[in-house]
């Protein structure tokens, strides 16, 4: 179902985006429509890829790599920088 929606921009900012909404063969309401379109899409991909990563990472197994400990990093981070 279809709603309207009524927001105020100022005048400039209107003409510009009918000038942008007219080289795309489009209406206000419509160049309007297709950016909130891909702003909702967009979040929506980033939802879901960062679910899909934190599954990952939590399905993730334990391959038998290093383990540093803090004390390692700095320690060679101060080592290196003569601190």
């Amino acid at each position: 179902m279809k709603r309207n929606l009524t927001i105020q921009l100022d005048a400039d900012l209107i003409r510009r985006a009918k000038v942008i909404a007219a080289e795309r063969g489009t209406s206000l309401s419509g160049l309007v429509t297709q950016q909130i379109t891909e702003l909702i899409e967009a979040r929506d991909r980033y939802v879901t890829a960062r679910e899909s990563a934190l599954e990952m990472m939590s399905a993730a197994t334990d391959h038998g790599g290093r383990h540093w400990t803090r004390e390692e990093l700095y320690g060679q981070r101060l080592d290196r920088y003569g601190a």
